[in-house]
């Protein structure tokens, strides 16, 4: 009888042992289980990462292309009103075109139809008042009328300008943009609009003596781009003059 209890009591013991096996196995199986997951999840969570930042990175090029179009496009890397922005064109009725056909800001233009160059005083004072790092000047079409040919007297009352805006704004950097020509029908109505050429050389003399930029304009001016006047121009012409003038003082 004693040695059937001993018997019994080792079954159980060794049935015990088995059952704790089996359990140790299983949660062993599970934490290896539960481990592979989160390894799993974890390369999981760092493939979505890489691939959000491929995407970001994707974007940011496009974008980066998008700013950064041929010019040839339509679009420039910046923006002429951006580029213009710390400058302003001073002008006749010619340079109001900046501002009517929205290609500069109205802030980057001071012009005033029929002005001539001995009447600036109002221009002067409000470009101050924008207080440009750059002026460009477009003046003389009035005034070659005015001065019918007389070229020494431009350029006294031109000097005179230069001096004023030098006084009031001393920092500010100088562009003189040459007169424009006209079409042969403008100056056949006008004859002394024939004599630009010689305002211009006279013009660009002068800025080489005060070591001024001088822009000559003149090889921008195509037939296409005239009024019907022969004297002002369509709005296509406008942001090649400006280019023209950006690319000229760097900006």
């Amino acid at each position: 009888m004693e040695k059937r209890k001993k018997k019994i009591s080792r079954i159980y013991i060794g049935a015990g042992c088995i059952t704790v096996l089996i359990l140790l196995g299983v949660v062993i199986h599970g934490v290896k289980q539960f481990t592979a997951e989160n390894a799993d999840t974890k390369k999981g969570i760092e493939y979505i990462q890489s691939k959000e930042n491929e995407e970001v990175k994707v974007i940011e090029q496009k974008i980066a292309s998008l700013e950064a179009k041929d010019p040839a496009s339509g679009d420039t890397e910046r923006s002429l009103k951006d580029r213009f922005s710390g400058a302003v064109v001073m002008g006749d009725s010619i340079s109001s075109g900046f501002s009517e056909y929205d290609v500069l800001n109205a802030s980057s233009v001071v012009a005033k139809r029929g002005i001539q160059l001995d009447g600036l005083d109002e221009q002067i004072s409000q470009a101050k008042k924008l207080n440009p790092q750059v002026v460009f000047l477009s003046y003389g079409m009035n005034d070659v009328i005015a001065t019918d040919g007389d070229t020494e007297a431009f350029l006294k009352k031109y000097a005179a300008v230069i001096e004023s805006i030098t006084k009031e704004m001393p920092s500010v950097r100088i562009y003189i943009n040459s007169i424009f020509p006209v079409s042969a029908s403008a100056a056949e109505k006008e004859p002394a609009l024939a004599k630009i050429a010689d305002y211009n050389t006279a013009l660009q003399e002068m800025c080489d003596g005060k070591h001024l930029g001088f822009i000559d304009n003149t090889g921008l001016v195509q037939e296409n781009y005239y009024e019907e006047d022969g004297i002002h121009f369509k709005a296509e012409f406008y942001p090649v003059w400006a280019t023209n003038m950006a690319e000229v003082a760097t900006l």
